[in-house]
């Protein structure tokens, strides 16, 4: 399950998609938006994909992670879009029969996700925004 939706996550039907009777783990992560980032207050963040690269490079990731550890099944949400403080912004569920090898391959994807999934994320703060991730992209408001 690969979803790329301006619609807020609900991180239990993830959990429900990839859980199995014959799993003793399931994983589930959320990255949510907080209230800081680099010393100044975020306000929000905005998301932005190219969408059919994104679920490519997604199912290569999850592909990725079921050659490399023993799991089972792999759900996985993104969000484009505006995203408020506290909301979540990704959500992974992994399962497996173990509890290594879950915790494992969704901390491997999440850390893959950022390098090389084209999901991109500006940061909006008091008096500016900024892309994460480019060095040259903060711009200030007067």
């Amino acid at each position: 399950m690969i979803l790329i939706t301006d619609q807020p996550l609900d991180p239990n039907s993830l959990t429900d998609a990839v859980r199995a009777d014959s799993d003793g783990a399931l994983v589930t992560f959320e990255g949510v938006t907080r209230n800081h980032n680099d010393g100044r207050g975020v306000e929000f963040l905005e998301y932005e994909a190219y969408r059919p690269m994104a679920e490519e490079k997604l199912q290569e990731l999850i592909d990725e992670i079921k050659e490399r550890w023993e799991i089972d099944k792999v759900a996985v949400a993104h969000r484009i879009g505006r995203v408020n403080i506290g909301e979540a912004s990704l959500v992974i569920a992994v399962s497996a029969a173990h509890r290594r090898p879950a915790f494992e391959a969704t901390l491997h994807f999440v850390d893959r996700l950022k390098e090389v999934v084209p999901i991109w994320k500006k940061e909006f703060f008091e008096g500016g925004e900024v892309w994460v991730g480019d060095p040259g992209s903060e711009r200030t408001t007067a």
